[in-house]
């Protein structure tokens, strides 16, 4: 019968080299398991660093290759898989990118790898149906700032010092990466309002704005508090965002029930 325990050390030796193999270990035609469950092992390591390859293509690109698939197998040496569902391997990569300290000359990389990572969960988020923009123009004008709008459950946002958007962008021929000012920085939104997931470069307040919308304030009460402490933030650009981008999924006038 097997144990929690021994399973646990299978585990545990399937992505440590350096783990001695299960010591009750057969194969069937009499070769020497410790060298069989190496090839083993180096198969399930190659599989989560072609795993982590295809979630994180830009940030693969950003550092090369040879650097990407080195630093991805030492994740995979502390962060074994934890669910079934391998899309969703290498949630906390980011943060492990962000400590690794041979990548500390691109300060940006944590951040790109955050953004590929909200691009899958963005796709995989819960499904709902936009409204179209004509919906808004069921209010009256003069009550437009009491609405209190409910936003696709795939929208994230990303703020960051550094141009994660214009360097994801780059990548995907969105521009030329040899004018992206790396240090500049960008707030992004990721969402998923049909079939694709859509990553925009947001203007100054926007994602604040986008926040307090998720926390359910009236969108009027968000326009001013946002106006206050961003100069540059345009309440148009905001409404225009929301009626064009699939963001909104439902909304009420402010103390009415859903």
């Amino acid at each position: 019968m097997t144990t929690g325990l021994q399973l646990a050390d299978f585990a545990a030796a399937l992505t440590h080299a350096g783990h001695p193999a299960p010591s009750d270990l057969t194969t069937w035609n009499g070769s020497e398991p410790g060298q069989r469950f190496a090839v083993y092992r180096n198969n399930v390591v190659v599989s989560l660093i072609e795993a982590l390859a295809t979630r994180f293509p830009v940030t693969e690109a950003l550092v090369g290759t040879e650097f990407f698939r080195a630093m991805a197998r030492v994740y995979c040496t502390d962060h074994p898989p934890r669910s079934v569902i391998m899309a969703r391997y290498g949630d906390d990569f980011p943060e492990f990118v962000r400590s690794f300290a041979p990548a500390a000359s691109l300060p940006y990389l944590a951040d790109v790898a955050a953004l590929e990572a909200l691009r899958t969960t963005a796709y995989h988020a819960a499904d709902a149906v936009s409204l179209r923009p004509e919906a808004f123009a069921a209010y009256p004008a003069e009550r437009l700032s009491d609405l209190v709008v409910t936003l696709h459950p795939s929208l994230h946002i990303l703020r960051s010092h550094y141009a994660i958007v214009s360097l994801w962008g780059a990548h995907h021929g969105h521009g030329d990466l040899a004018d992206v000012i790396p240090d500049r920085a960008e707030d992004a939104l990721v969402l998923r309002p049909d079939d694709e997931v859509i990553i925009l470069k947001l203007a100054p307040g926007i994602a604040e704005a986008l926040a307090r919308l998720q926390q359910g304030q009236p969108l009027g009460a968000v326009a001013e508090a946002v106006s206050a402490t961003c100069r540059d933030f345009d309440p148009v650009a905001l409404f225009h965002l929301l009626l064009t981008s699939g963001a909104v999924t439902a909304m009420t006038l402010g103390g009415e029930a859903p």
